[in-house]
């Protein structure tokens, strides 16, 4: 058995995931998987599955019956139902012939259908609590005798991109795989469960030489994102078997939903690491807390009275990339200053100070510009920004955001407020929209002074530190 991993691109950031999804799509399904078909593949495909061009099929299990969670397949996660996320991949992988669900409900049959995926109507045999995945599988292909490659994603595993999928199936036919399937890397070390009396011992590492992480390459687990097999291999009664590979995911996406806490974490992962399709937003407003995001937060007061406050250049190419993509960015504050309204001022922005009602405030913007709330981000750092967070079409914090903040928003910078947090979201946010950033930073030192107080760039002032 081999496996591929890490991917040829690996995502780490949230605009890394984005810039994967949202690549010029090529002419071909082979293309999109990174390889054009020679010949004698076209030959190994031919005595593989009796055709030069085999069928692939997505398959997701979803009946009526689940017990953890009851009817979880289609209960909201996010803003979609939860076997709507596999079926989008699936979809915006532009690799698949079909991609079907298997139930033996309606209403999720018409939660299936509506999301875009055809229907395969389970029969009660196949959908008691006793059957397996297998026997589920194995009568949907009895009824498609057409289908070569079988992908059988799980909907309880939410977080599967296109470029995940796309890389499988290419090596199910670039590599000649059989089966292949999803992993992800693990450094945990384990033991045996006591039984008979007997004491646990080490079943993966030796206690004399216990291994260090970063010297050790953990362990390969199933993450039960998706299983790809050939007819053949399933026939056998199996959904591995053959040549087989497996496709190490990155552990951000490695979710797995069977329990309540399961479902709310996965709520929190989907924000950051999900798939949100790749129709490209319209956004034409971006709103900011000025306070945590685009200033750091920190008020330093001289001997003398002068008040600094900081922020970071890199901030203020990523506004300048917004205005020359024709958003409007807007800032609103809870207090009052002369430097923010100094700062606005330099950047030509409106600015609303003693914001007690943020939502009133945007909402009269909105109406000003004639938009939706879907069209504008949002970005803030504490509990009272979670309400224009949730309304927003796409919100945004600091990594040193309020954790409640944090859980409600769909982009969690790696940066801190005042420290880069606010380019990253300007970024995500052009890249939501279908453009590619292109604004270079300006390295621009020196200092802004207002009146008897001091505007500091990229730099921090040495004087005693006082609380805003």
């Amino acid at each position: 058995m081999s496996y591929n991993g890490p991917l040829r691109k690996k995502a780490r950031t949230s605009c890394e995931i984005q810039r994967l999804n949202m690549n010029k799509v090529p002419d071909s399904r082979y293309e999109r998987m990174g390889f054009n078909p020679t010949p004698e593949l076209r030959a190994d495909w031919k005595r593989r599955f009796g055709k030069e061009e085999p069928h692939i099929a997505v398959l997701m299990l979803a009946r009526g019956g689940s017990k953890g969670i009851p009817m979880k397949n289609i209960k909201m996660l996010g803003d979609l139902e939860l076997i709507g996320w596999g079926i989008r991949a699936s979809l915006d992988s532009d690799i698949m012939d079909s991609v079907w669900v298997s139930t033996d409900h309606d209403d999720i049959a018409a939660v299936a259908s509506r999301c875009g995926a055809q229907v395969h109507r389970r029969s009660s045999q196949v959908s008691h609590d006793k059957c397996n995945s297998w026997t589920a599988i194995d009568e949907f292909v009895r009824n498609h005798m057409d289908v070569d490659i079988i992908v059988h994603i799980q909907a309880t595993c939410p977080c599967v991109h296109p470029f995940h999928i796309q890389e499988g199936v290419r090596m199910m036919l670039q590599d000649g795989k059989d089966s292949v399937f999803s992993v992800y890397r693990r450094h945990q070390l384990r033991w045996s469960t006591p039984r008979y009396g007997m004491q646990a011992y080490p079943l993966n590492f030796d206690v004399y030489d216990r291994p260090r992480r970063q010297e050790w390459p953990g362990e390969l687990i199933e993450n039960g994102a998706f299983y790809m097999f050939t007819r053949d291999v399933e026939q056998q009664g199996v959904l591995q078997g053959g040549r087989m590979g497996c496709l190490v995911m990155d552990s951000e996406y490695s979710i797995d939903i069977d329990t309540d806490q399961d479902w709310q974490l996965a709520e929190q992962r989907l924000l950051r690491f999900g798939y949100h399709g790749r129709a490209p937003k319209k956004m034409k407003l971006v709103v900011v807390n000025i306070d945590g995001t685009l200033l750091d937060g920190k008020v330093q007061v001289s001997s003398t009275g002068e008040e600094y406050r900081s922020f970071k250049a890199t901030d203020i190419a990523g506004i300048q990339m917004l205005q020359r993509n024709g958003i409007e960015f807007r800032v609103v504050a809870q207090g009052e200053s002369q430097v923010q309204k100094e700062l606005a001022k330099k950047l030509s922005l409106k600015l609303e100070e003693n914001c007690e009602d943020k939502i009133e405030v945007i909402d009269s913007w909105r109406q000003e510009l004639g938009i939706e709330w879907e069209n504008i981000g949002y970005m803030g750092c504490v509990i009272d920004d979670i309400s224009c967070i949730k309304k927003s079409g796409m919100s945004g914090c600091p990594s040193d955001a309020d954790t409640e903040v944090q859980k409600h928003s769909h982009v969690v910078s790696i940066y801190r407020g005042g420290q880069g947090a606010l380019r990253e979201f300007c970024e995500q946010l052009l890249l939501k929209c279908g453009v590619e950033p292109t604004l270079e930073a300006r390295n621009e030192t020196g200092n802004f002074k207002v009146s008897s107080r001091v505007i500091q760039k990229d730099q921090v002032s040495s004087q005693p530190e006082m609380p805003s």
